[in-house]
């Protein structure tokens, strides 16, 4: 593929994950790298997308966030991720190609109850759309239902090689069910289910205790220096 392609550079802002950190973002302004195989190969170089946005950390002095995949057919549960998927198998999943109308009241209701401290209070349509909406690649969405109650919906971009979590969301009253790891576990099945190679979860930041959960998910990638690098173990 090309690598004749327009990137620009933001100017650098406060990090939004690690305080006295600022953060640089590198953009993806060409508008041939806007669809669904060209995103998949910048997801291969370390980029995500924000609404139609493809970016990458691009920091002066820091290097904490780190591209992290899981490769579907290796992936093993941990005992406690088995002991996950046994206990919520009162659940029922679904796999939706559209955004359903009772979504954005389910997303609406964990916003302003779970994250009431967070960026993103008070929850906004525009907000939502943000994630559910793109003229960059398909998505699934993944339901979650407990009898006729949708409790969960994880946002998933559908890109050639896997699939990308891109969000999830959740009935606060189901919190104590774990469905955000349950959630993973399922886009994983699904992903092998679909013959796709990887899922990709994103950025992984150590020092930071919302976004220092995706390595727990085993064997995984990371991006270090622009290879991808397995761990295990």
């Amino acid at each position: 593929m090309s690598l004749n392609y327009k990137l620009g550079i933001t100017k650098s802002f406060p990090c939004n994950y690690l305080p006295e950190q600022e953060e640089r973002l590198l953009i993806a302004v060409d508008d041939i790298l806007h669809d669904r195989e060209h995103y998949g190969w910048l997801m291969q170089q370390g980029f995500r997308r924000s609404g139609n946005d493809i970016y990458r950390p691009h920091c002066i002095a820091c290097q904490a966030c780190q591209s992290l995949r899981v490769p579907v057919q290796d992936f093993k549960p941990s005992r406690s991720q088995k002991r996950l998927l046994k206990s919520n198998q009162l659940f029922n999943v679904r796999l939706s190609k559209k955004v359903q109308e009772n979504y954005y009241p389910l997303y609406e209701q964990y916003i302003n109850t779970i994250h009431r401290d967070g960026s993103m209070f008070p929850a906004s349509e525009e907000q939502f759309q943000s994630f559910t909406h793109n003229n960059i690649t398909e998505q699934y969405y993944i339901e979650i239902w407990h009898d006729q109650v949708l409790i969960s919906v994880a946002v998933t971009d559908d890109i050639p090689n896997g699939l990308s979590a891109v969000y999830t969301f959740y009935h606060p009253s189901y919190r104590k069910h774990g469905l955000g790891v349950f959630s993973i576990l399922k886009q994983i099945e699904i992903a092998a289910e679909l013959k796709r190679e990887f899922l990709y979860l994103g950025y992984q930041i150590e020092q930071c205790s919302k976004m220092n959960y995706k390595n727990r998910y085993h064997p995984h990638q990371i991006l270090v220096e622009n290879q991808w690098q397995t761990v295990n173990k």
